[in-house]
Order: structure tokens, then sequence, then C-alpha cells
């Protein structure tokens, strides 16, 4: 199944990033990421909250901040990971 991300935030270390998406079945959902700088990797996931559905891009969000505590601090701050 194919996503769309719709919102995409990072911390101000930008170190650690969510990512708010659409599935191609029209639900929901969010990731968290991580990153070292100093590994050239790039992100990968932390909690596996991808599994989890939501009806709408809100309730993703408003989940999303509920479980990753630095994020809401960085709510108005849309910025991709890259």
């Amino acid at each position: 199944m194919s996503t769309k991300v719709l919102r995409s935030l990072e911390d101000p270390t930008a170190t650690h990033c969510v990512d708010i998406f659409v599935r191609s079945d029209g639900t929901f959902g969010f990731e968290e990421y991580r990153r070292d700088h100093e590994d050239q990797r790039g992100w990968f996931p932390l909690q596996h909250y991808s599994t989890l559905i939501f009806e709408t891009e809100d309730d993703a969000f408003a989940q999303a901040k509920a479980r990753v505590v630095w994020l809401v601090a960085e709510m108005d701050k849309d910025k991709p990971c890259s």
C-alpha cells in the first residue's frame, strides 16, 4: 500500500521527525523517525506508529502529538525530512 506524506515536522536538533501521511485506501497515519548526522543511512522509524490507522488527518496528528513529546513544541514548524 502506498502512502503520501501530508505533513513533515522536524525537531530543533534535526535528529527526529514525524510524518503525517495518507494511505492509498484513504486512511491516515503517522511515524516518528530518527537520524544520526554522522551516520549516512538516513532516517529510520522509531516506534512503528505507522501501523496505527486513523480516519482523518486531524486524528493522526492529534495522536502523534499525544505520543511524541517533542512534537507539541514544534507543531507549527513544518519542515521536510531530508
